[in-house]
């Protein structure tokens, strides 16, 4: 399906990774509320013609809404995807995609019919030479503008309901930062006023599959980015780590001696430019995440509810 949807039952809404494809990013498309872009191999919408999927009406659930969220027609997010498409590709067999090109994860092939295992790796068993590629790749990614997709920089509405389409480039690793964003951010009602208690990804049912479709896909598109099919997200288990093992300047960075909430000038990533940080602003404006770059990477940035996860080192 288009955007890769989990499914659950967080607010009865439908959960989404929110991709927005560059094909679908058209007043044509989105007026039309279509979004069935050809595949490369054969030239047909979804791939039909090949068998890999076909453009078909998208299902939405019939639960009813919840009383956590009191509105109707007021969030894009709300029986997603169906404010900017009611018909996408539907995929067969292993493929997936929003046009049905890529393997379901776990396959490869040109048919999608080779099963894979990857396995993820702890970033203390990497080799120098292993850490050193996985960092280079970071880099690319944060260099490296989306082939595939692009984000809007405003709601269905403020496009006139798709007649004049508010898109932004963005790089393949601010993709998925947005995507985050905006799978978590407040719902804007309008003369800035907002919806605060709702989250589609974290403190709900919806968070552990929400996040582990949202590593499978990064994980994917780094593979597509540098053609390494064998590319895994190492991962640092913290749970009975005493300090930040991995806040050095050889793994993530480690803190800069004249501002503590900024990197060491030697890290790796010191130089990094920050996306979607400034809620409260886009909340005031009544606008989305733009892309656009605020500011250098932040440790433990101000957004973030240290009440919630005090322990946790995290990156912003």
């Amino acid at each position: 399906m288009l955007l890769a949807a989990l499914y659950c039952l967080l607010w009865s809404f439908r959960t989404s990774a929110g991709h927005f494809p560059r094909a679908c990013a058209s007043s044509k498309s989105l007026t039309e509320k279509e979004c069935c872009p050809p595949w490369a191999g054969d030239g047909s919408p979804c791939g039909r013609l090949s068998g890999r999927g076909s453009c078909q009406d998208v299902i939405l659930s019939t639960a009813p809404l919840g009383p956590q969220f009191p509105f109707t027609g007021v969030d894009d997010r709300e029986s997603w995807p169906s404010i900017f498409y009611n018909r996408t590709c539907q995929c067969f067999s292993n493929f997936m995609g929003f046009n049905c090109g890529s393997c379901k994860f776990g396959f490869r092939g040109p048919r999608c019919t080779e099963r894979r295992l990857l396995v993820r790796r702890n970033i203390f068993d990497l080799s120098v030479p292993e850490k050193n590629k996985f960092l280079a790749y970071l880099t690319l990614a944060k260099h490296t503008t989306s082939p595939d997709y692009v984000i809007p920089t405003g709601t269905y509405g403020q496009m006139n309901h798709g007649t004049t389409p508010l898109f932004n480039d963005v790089s393949v690793y601010d993709l998925f930062v947005w995507m985050h964003y905006y799978v978590s951010r407040d719902t804007l009602l309008g003369d800035s006023e907002v919806w605060r208690d709702i989250d589609f990804a974290h403190e709900a049912p919806g968070f552990l599959p929400w996040h582990r479709l949202f590593l499978l896909l990064w994980e994917q598109e780094i593979q597509k980015l540098t053609g390494d099919e064998n590319f895994t997200i190492p991962y640092w288990d913290w749970r009975d780590a005493e300090n930040c093992d991995v806040c050095t300047d050889e793994y993530m960075g480690g803190r800069n001696p004249a501002n503590p909430n900024l990197l060491s000038p030697a890290s790796f990533f010191s130089s990094w430019q920050i996306v979607c940080s400034r809620l409260e602003e886009y909340n005031s404006r009544q606008a989305l995440c733009n892309g656009t770059s605020e500011g250098p990477l932040l440790r433990n940035p101000g957004n973030h509810d240290k009440a919630r996860t005090p322990e946790a080192p995290l990156l912003g």
